[in-house]
């Protein structure tokens, strides 16, 4: 296993950080509590480029997304008069756009190696062509399969796996690949909260939906029955490792602990690696001090994967 990991992940967010409770500097305390664990790791040389972005987008979506107006609203956070889109670009367009290349590079490299690759960011699953949304700006995983299949590392029929263990629904993903029936969403998720798209829910290949309240045993029980439907032929594998499934997590509503988040994680590329599925693992949402954590104690889980 490799990870992909670049300082300028973090999010320096100055006054927006008491604004929304994610945290913006969890990955830097990823690789700190990592410091022991040998495990190679990777930088994307330079942040995905604006021109393969609007490549993805949709004419509106292109101008939509230079306006700070439309990005607070997909921030989450109220309008600040006295910060424009040059402050949002560097603190936080820039470093998403920088996991975009991460989340590509990951995938470029799974399918040379075969190997499991760790981005610790990315993961915009609420994102698409058309909306950005959830704190969601970039769709990594869409941009990353449309640049693999220009660049011919993907073939028309060829099989793609979203594994999403993130709290929230990807309606993002579904939206995205509603109509390409070469990929195929496995989703776990928290059926009582955002987002409640019917249309997006039901595009969902294997759904999981959990009742809020949902402990790590039934959740890991419910996981496993679900993988168990995978079979290997598939090119390549995107897992969205979100840690807001936490109990400590305002946003999640599930109350899974540290060592639940390590297993799911070791659960699902143990499974993966079994059938030899190339897979690129991202971040995905988490909202609470113990995220880092639970991120750390899942690489550690899996490092010798």
């Amino acid at each position: 296993m490799k990870l992909i990991y670049d300082q300028n992940y973090n999010y320096n967010l100055g006054v927006l950080k008491y604004l929304h409770p994610f945290d913006g500097e969890k990955f830097k305390r990823v690789m700190a509590e990592l410091q022991d664990v040998v495990v190679d790791k990777l930088a994307p040389l330079k942040a995905i480029n604006l021109n393969v972005v609007d490549e993805y987008l949709n004419e509106l979506m292109r101008l939509k997304i230079r306006d700070e107006v439309f990005i607070f609203r997909a921030l989450e956070v109220p309008k600040i008069p006295f910060v424009g889109f040059d402050f949002l670009d560097k603190k936080i367009l820039t470093p998403m756009r920088l996991a975009v290349a991460g989340t590509l590079l990951g995938a470029e490299k799974a399918l040379e190696s075969g190997e499991i690759m760790w981005n610790l960011s990315g993961g915009f699953h609420h994102a698409s062509n058309l909306n950005m949304e959830g704190f969601c700006i970039y769709n990594d995983i869409g941009i990353s399969y449309q640049q693999l299949r220009k660049n011919g590392k993907l073939s028309e029929t060829d099989k793609v796996l979203i594994i999403d263990v993130d709290a929230h629904h990807g309606n993002g993903n579904a939206y995205s690949f509603k109509d390409n029936e070469n990929v195929h969403l496995l989703d776990v998720y928290n059926e009582d909260i955002y987002p409640t798209s019917v249309f997006t829910r039901n595009r969902v290949n294997f759904p999981v939906p959990l009742k809020s309240g949902v402990e790590g045993c039934e959740y890991l029980e419910k996981l496993t029955q679900a993988l168990e439907l995978i079979t290997g032929n598939y090119a390549l594998a995107f897992v969205i490792a979100g840690t807001d499934v936490l109990a400590v997590d305002k946003l999640g509503g599930f109350k899974l602990k540290v060592e639940d988040v390590a297993k799911r994680e070791k659960i699902i590329l143990s499974h993966l690696k079994t059938l030899e599925i190339p897979t690129v693992v991202t971040g995905g949402g988490g909202y609470s001090k113990q995220s880092a954590a639970a991120i750390a104690a899942a690489i550690k889980a899996c490092s010798t994967l």
